[in-house]
């Protein structure tokens, strides 16, 4: 019977006709890197998020380092960030020359806290950089009362410019998880100074590769001024697109600044508009699969559920991680091996940093960061996602309970 039955994938892409009849109207076009796709694309995002400027390049990972040397992070300076997240949100730190502080998290809801934050700052904090972690909002109004606070800007030191514009760190928020989640039922993405979203292959909504960020920095800041920065040094520092250089009289340019190459392509654009439309309703289905999750292993003393909405925040359902409680890795590991047998694929999210041998030799030790360790050993990702229904639900908590129940509780 396991044999006849379809495997569950842990998080194909949400692709169907339209999203492939929209790549090839594009690859038809003759235009396919950056042009009116991705225009299209960045003015449909920001009405969906209710932001005003959205802008879209190659990854999360390359949006928020620009976000970082927008705001001249450098040698000297710490970001505090989250001891269990994935390796990207520390790497760009690192690519700035900058130090990544690691705060533990809450071991229920897996994201950071506010006292974490404050016992992590250092004179040299330039950035607050917390995640949104499966999808599941941090508490924005804990973070922005604390970052406006008269205490903090008093303790700032400044390095450039835009940090003594701005005149306290900046509000950097990882929401590479929740496209779509809300906090007070305002979406993500209008909180913070800065937000960066992903579109990874994995993602709710994917563009293949490829990230956005949002911008609600105080109205002092030029928002054309900030547009153009991020524009040109995601075409190495070319004060032209390819598309402008195509108006009559228009091919010369000049280079502003060492830039990088990280713009989104209309075919990525093009893939994200598709999806987009119908992305309200996805949410709605991811929410009916989670809550599905959710009421079958209620029962079971020893299941600690994932945070999927309280009073202010909606979670956007992009992954349903449960925590087996009493349970340590090699125990989550081999009920992962117990899944893949029945055709059931898993995932964890995430090692925590200080078990990487990047952050061990910097001398991080995961003993400091005990709610990252234990839930990392009671952690497990089930697929959640929208090719399977309710007899998948069903079928993958029969397989968890079968195994988890029957295991040995004094390993």
């Amino acid at each position: 019977m396991n044999e006849q039955r379809k495997p569950i994938g842990f998080a194909p892409p949400p692709i169907d006709e339209d999203s492939i009849k929209a790549v090839e109207r594009v690859l038809r076009s003759g235009w396919i890197t950056s042009g009116p796709e991705l225009a299209a694309f960045e003015h449909e995002l920001s009405a969906f998020l209710g932001t005003s400027q959205t802008l879209c390049f190659s990854s999360w990972t390359t949006a928020c380092e620009l976000a970082l040397r927008w705001f001249g992070v450098g040698p000297g300076d710490d970001v505090l960030l989250p001891a269990m997240t994935y390796a990207a949100t520390a790497n760009i730190v690192i690519h700035c020359g900058a130090r990544p502080v690691l705060v533990d998290v809450d071991p229920i809801e897996r994201v950071v806290t506010l006292d974490g934050l404050k016992a992590a700052w250092t004179p040299n904090t330039k950035v607050i950089m917390p995640v949104d972690l499966g999808g599941w909002p941090v508490d924005y109004d804990a973070i922005s009362s604390w970052i406006h606070s008269p205490s903090l800007a008093n303790d700032f030191e400044a390095n450039t410019p835009i940090q003594k514009q701005l005149g306290r760190p900046l509000f950097l928020a990882d929401a590479a998880h929740s496209f779509g989640a809300t906090f007070r039922g305002v979406p993500i993405g209008q909180q913070a100074d800065i937000t960066g979203f992903s579109f990874h292959a994995v993602k709710n909504l994917t563009t293949a590769e490829g990230g956005a960020l949002t911008f609600a920095l105080p109205p002092e800041f030029n928002s054309e001024d900030i547009s153009h920065w991020f524009r040109t040094m995601a075409l190495h520092g070319q004060s032209k697109s390819a598309l402008e250089k195509t108006k009559a009289g228009q091919w010369n340019y000049d280079v502003i600044h060492a830039g990088y190459k990280c713009n989104m392509t209309d075919i990525q654009a093009a893939l994200g508009r598709a999806q987009l439309k119908k992305y309200s309703q996805q949410l709605l289905q991811r929410k009916s699969l989670a809550e599905a999750y959710h009421t079958a292993f209620s029962p079971h003393s020893w299941y600690i559920p994932p945070p999927l909405s309280d009073d202010r925040r909606e979670s956007s359902y992009h992954l349903f991680s449960i925590r087996i409680a009493g349970f340590k890795s090699n125990q989550r590991d081999a009920l992962m091996g117990h899944l893949q047998e029945r055709g059931i694929a898993s995932n964890v999210h995430f090692m925590p940093l200080p078990l990487l041998t990047l952050h061990k030799n910097r001398g991080e030790d995961i003993s400091n960061y005990p709610n990252s360790q234990l839930a990392f050993g009671e952690v497990i990702s089930l697929p959640l996602h929208l090719q399977m229904n309710l007899d998948d639900i069903n079928y993958v908590v029969e397989s968890c309970v079968q195994f988890i129940d029957e295991f040995p509780r004094n390993d």
